[in-house]
């Protein structure tokens, strides 16, 4: 590994989303006054999330997908013209 290339205060940081019950261990350079002593029996630095990998929509596939086919037709069909408009083309 390089040296010098992470960012000052870069340290083991415990992340926890209680909506999921998920703790974990990853690198960041986030303060917090908070520790707590992780799974390996050693204490870290401790920030509770509100919403994580495991408990947003997009990763849980709990995401809802908009259909926009067929909008304009569904416009049309309810507040379009009744009757085809006048030919503008010279006579």
């Amino acid at each position: 590994m390089k040296p010098d290339i992470h960012p000052a205060g870069y340290r083991q940081v415990v992340f926890e989303d209680p909506g999921a019950g998920e703790r974990w261990l990853c690198g960041s350079t986030i303060r917090t006054d908070r520790t707590t002593t992780f799974d390996d029996g050693a204490e870290y630095p401790h920030v509770v999330l509100d919403i994580s990998m495991y408990t947003h929509p997009y990763y849980t596939g709990q995401m809802k997908i908009i259909d926009s086919a067929g909008r304009v037709e569904r416009f049309n069909q309810r507040y379009g013209r009744r009757t085809p408009p006048p030919s503008t083309a010279p006579n």
